[in-house]
């Protein structure tokens, strides 16, 4: 069964930083590219960003490029998002996902406000 269980979410100001974990089970994790997306109060789904299986390629919304930065531990079956200069615009749910399948965790709140 596929379970997956994002963590490190929270309260923070802008300009602040935070790291985003994703433990993942239930399935061969080295296999598959990961995504991370996010939800906004009141909105839709919105990409953020992907990592390719073995970690090499990384794709970035243009929102987060260049502030965000995806990784992945094989070994540990760990997804992590490194979130630097947030802005209040970047509050929402997070979600960690196969990059190819709907379903995903229950996601961690990040909320950026002063």
């Amino acid at each position: 069964q596929v379970q997956l269980v994002e963590s490190g979410g929270g309260l923070v100001q802008p300009g602040g930083s935070l790291k985003l974990s994703c433990a993942a089970s239930g399935f061969t994790f080295n296999f598959y590219s990961m995504s991370w997306v996010r939800q906004a109060p009141g909105k839709g789904l919105e990409w953020v960003s992907t990592i390719s299986n073995g970690g090499v390629t990384t794709t970035y919304a243009d929102s987060v490029k260049g502030r965000f930065t995806i990784s992945r531990d094989n070994a540990k079956r760990m997804l992590y998002l490194q979130m630097n200069n947030l802005k209040p615009e970047d509050t929402a749910v997070y979600y960690c996902k196969k990059t190819t399948e709907s379903s995903r965790g229950q996601g961690t709140q990040v909320t950026v406000s002063s």
